[in-house]
């Protein structure tokens, strides 16, 4: 009589239940707590738990640090490759024009004889000049010192002779020599001769000049080729630097030069 007094008031309570919780079990009270767990996972949990777990980011970024690396490297070293490839074509081509070939015989700036065969052994760096020059021999004679200090200041570089040779042997005598070329640098050497020997030597270099006219002092100017030739330790003509090229391009160049040099003698 009590359940069925109760019954509708019962009934009326379950009607209200949301229907996860009428899913019931053989578990009972478990089963409605296992029902109402599963309600709550959603369907990317289930793929989740049983997906194998990848590489940390750590071991990406490391990765990938690597691999920019290798990259990075095999561009430089075949940058390089190329560069000293570049360079050695140069160097021949420049061989093959045949600069520089035969030797000569002048005076230096303390009227000492000097031939080529006494710069065997030694980078040189040469510039053709004249003393009564304007602007154009200084600036380059005082570049092409620049290209010596810094390769002075470098230990481990051997070391290079800076040479002056006048195309003005009229006005450019010894004593000329001597007062001009302490005024750049100690080791700077001086070099002229007779006409004969100044047309020797720059024809060997392919250096043009040609003394302009005199005005009432007797003063004139001579026109000239300008450029700065690099002789390897063999004494072979190996480069030439233009007045465009800073002071900073030519001791790099130089030093590309030393680094790739094998004696051919």
């Amino acid at each position: 009589m009590l359940l069925l007094v109760l019954a509708p008031k019962a009934w009326h309570r379950l009607s209200h239940l949301k229907p996860p919780a009428l899913v019931w079990t053989p578990g009972g009270k478990a089963g409605h707590v296992r029902c109402r767990l599963l309600s709550r996972q959603g369907p990317g949990d289930t793929g989740r738990q049983s997906r194998p777990q990848g590489p940390g980011l750590g071991t990406r970024l490391l990765i990938t640090a690597l691999f920019g690396a290798g990259l990075g490297g095999a561009w430089l070293a075949a940058r390089a490759e190329k560069e000293q490839r570049r360079q050695q074509q140069r160097t021949e081509a420049l061989r093959q024009a045949a600069v520089g070939q035969g030797d000569f015989s002048l005076l230096d700036h303390q009227g000492r004889a000097r031939r080529k065969a006494d710069f065997r052994g030694q980078w040189v760096l040469m510039y053709f000049g004249f003393t009564h020059c304007p602007d154009i021999c200084p600036d380059e004679l005082e570049k092409l010192v620049q290209v010596v200090r810094q390769l002075e200041a470098e230990p481990g570089l051997p070391p290079v002779q800076p040479v002056f040779i006048t195309v003005d042997p009229e006005r450019d005598t010894v004593a000329a020599m001597a007062r001009y070329v302490q005024d750049f640098h100690p080791r700077l050497l001086g070099l002229t001769g007779s006409a004969e020997q100044v047309a020797q030597v720059s024809r060997s270099y392919r250096v043009y000049y040609s003394a302009g006219p005199k005005d009432e002092d007797q003063d004139y100017i001579v026109d000239h080729s300008t450029a700065i030739y690099l002789l390897s330790p063999d004494g072979l003509f190996t480069d030439y630097y233009s007045r465009a090229r800073s002071a900073e391009q030519i001791a790099d160049s130089v030093r590309r030069h030393m680094a790739a040099f094998r004696s051919v003698l």
